[in-house]
Parts: C-alpha cells; structure tokens; sequence
C-alpha cells in the first residue's frame, strides 16, 4: 500500500499549494484519496503548474493568503481543522534573496513561525512537516554530504534565513510541541529539485525548456557547477513518508519526532549542469545552449552541496528511487509534451503512477 494507505480520507493542509513542489505534493495526496486545503500568496508563475492541474476546483478549499498574515492563515487552517499539515510556502530563490533581503527574511522565517502558531491553535493537527531546503547548511563545499546534525548557516539571504527557519522549528518543538499529545511534527530538507511544471526564473531546467520551446540558445551562466539533481516526486516521497511515520509511531518512542530529515538522490546524481543540459538533450534533439557568466555579478550561488540521507535510510527505510538518468528523463518528457500541447494533468499523473510503479519494483518501503 502507498504510504501504508494513510492519507485516504484524511484532511491535509498544505502552505505553498501553488508553486512547482507544492501543486506536485496536492495531486499526489488527491490521487491518494485525501481531502486537501491550501494556503499560498499568488501563482508564483505564468504558466502554472498548478493551473495546468485544474487544483483550484478539486481542492476542498483554495485560499490565497500571505504566511506573513498570521490571522488569515491561523482562520483558514482552524476552518478546515486538518490532521496533517505541510509547510512548503517560502521565497525559494537564492537570487532573488539578494534584492529583496528582508522580504525573504519575513516569508521564510516569520512565515515559518506562523505556521507553527496557526498549528498551535489547531488541535486537529496530529503531524506536521516543515519543509526547509539543503542549502540550510553552513556550506564549506566539501565533497562529501551534509548530516542533520552539521553547522546550519548560510552567505547569502535565501540560505541564511532558512537556516533560521530550521532553528526557529529546533526551539518551537523543544519549547511547545515535545508536550503536545496529540501532535508530532518533524523538518524535511531537500534541494536541486527538478521536474515537469517549474517555471520559476533563475533555474536551470526551466530556463531551458523555455528556450528551447522557442527555438532559442539557452542562456547558462555556470556549467560546471555541479548539484545532486533529484527529480520532484523523490522528496515528496520522503515528505508523505515522514508524515505518515509520524502519526504512525507512538510517542515517546518515536524515532522520527522533533527530528529533521535529508532527503537527496543517490551518489550517480551529483552531476554538473552541463551533463543535465547533455542529457536533456537527448529529448529536445534541437537544444542550443551559450555560456554568459556576465549576469553572476555579486550575487553568489554555491558551486557544491550535497546531502547524507543515512538518517532517513535508518530510521525511515526511505531511499530514493530513480537514477540520474531516470530523472532528467521524466523532467525533459513532461515539458516536451507540454510544449506539444499534451495534458499536463494527464502527464502528471502518469509519471506519478510510473514513480509508484519503479518504487515498487525496488521495494521501497513506502511503497509497499
């Protein structure tokens, strides 16, 4: 059974409905059989994932609101009274980080503490997973993976204030939630997600498929960066594991309460940018791509971070499930039967299945 089949019929809350993870995360617990709400301050892309889905119309409820608005998002999650809850909603561009510094500081910091209060309010709640991101590390690009229990910091805005989000989730469980009975909530860290749907500016693959579906050379400012590239159904995998591991292991014995978690691609996946382009390549045949360094300026992004996923291995059985390969694939088919006009709906759920299926096949526990 999926996910030990937990999420039928259960209310689930999820901040950042509408954005490239989020709208991935809302037609997977749909497809699961659960009753969603989300809670996200715009589209955050023209087009849009979350369009393309039709989610407005099949979720129980659609409210646009800032996580920065505690009264707004305390209302609506207290109206749906949800017994999961997932907390992706942030300012997720290190670039943009850098123009508006305090804007990502009250999003990811703030928002991330407003989502624990509206949780505190809501007694429905019974787990709860904070999403943060890899680059909550201090990161000193060493070759080898960053462990839960290594320094969080960061240089640039974007990472730093995750950093702080992480810390903020550290001291509201150590302070409220290690005494709630009925809740446990743990933090999930993830990064250099790839995937069918993610038009955000200033990432690789959608700056590709949005060239490229012009017939024009795509602009790369570093191609020998190198990242663990994942595609997106990994860590939403690892994301809908560590919610139903929650509810699912009684307290004070959980292992998996007030915990934080990596969930990364296997070692084959660290890659630099240029053999991503290499490989989505051999779907888009006509892909152009030149290298213009120019635009970095000042505005620094890390050539080398990756993750050490033993805690989610040992204490989840979470592994991931696709190759390197396997997730560029699935990434540059979803966008070329977008750009041939395709469902994205259909496409979705389809590599949805398909993620299930190999899953299954590797006998990953979450799937069995």
């Amino acid at each position: 059974m999926i996910f030990a089949n937990i999420y039928r019929g259960k209310r689930v809350f999820v901040t950042g409905h509408t954005g490239f993870k989020g709208s991935w995360l809302c037609q997977w617990l749909l497809d699961l059989g659960a009753e969603v709400a989300g809670y996200s301050i715009d589209l955050p892309s023209n087009p849009s994932h979350f369009e393309a889905l039709g989610l407005g119309s099949l979720l129980k409820k659609h409210t646009l609101g800032d996580i920065r608005d505690l009264a707004k998002l305390q209302a609506a999650m207290q109206a749906f009274q949800p017994e999961f809850v997932f907390h992706l909603a942030a300012q997720p561009l290190v670039r943009l980080s850098y123009d508006d510094p305090k804007g990502t500081f009250d999003t990811n910091v703030g928002g991330t503490i407003n989502v624990m209060e509206a949780i505190r309010a809501t007694p429905s709640v019974r787990s709860a997973v904070m999403i943060a991101t890899d680059k909550c590390y201090e990161n000193f690009e060493w070759e080898f993976g960053y462990r839960e229990n290594d320094r969080l910091g960061g240089k640039d805005p974007y990472s730093a204030s995750k950093a702080c989000a992480e810390i903020a989730f550290i001291s509201y469980f150590k302070s409220f939630f290690h005494l709630a009975p009925h809740l446990k909530i743990a933090s999930a860290r993830a990064g250099n997600v790839i995937g069918g749907g993610d038009w955000a500016a200033d990432r690789i693959v959608p700056d590709l498929t949005r060239a490229w579906s012009r017939g024009e050379s795509a602009v790369v400012r570093s191609p020998k960066s190198t990242r663990p590239w994942q595609h997106v159904l990994e860590p939403l995998s690892g994301y809908l594991w560590l919610g139903a591991k929650l509810v699912s292991e009684p307290a004070p014995q959980s292992a998996v309460n007030g915990e934080s978690f990596n969930f990364g691609p296997g070692h084959d996946a660290n890659q630099s940018v240029e053999r991503l382009i290499g490989e989505m390549q051999k779907t888009w045949t006509s892909g152009r791509f030149h290298v213009d360094s120019a635009g970095i300026g000042t505005k620094k992004e890390a050539g080398l971070l990756q993750l050490n996923c033993d805690k989610a291995y040992g204490r989840l059985k979470w592994e991931p499930t696709l190759s390197f390969e396997q997730s560029v694939q699935m990434t540059a088919s979803w966008y070329r039967a977008y750009a041939e006009n395709s469902g994205a709906k259909l496409m979705t759920s389809a590599q949805i299945r398909e993620y299930e299926q190999l899953a299954r096949e590797k006998r990953v526990a979450w799937s069995e």
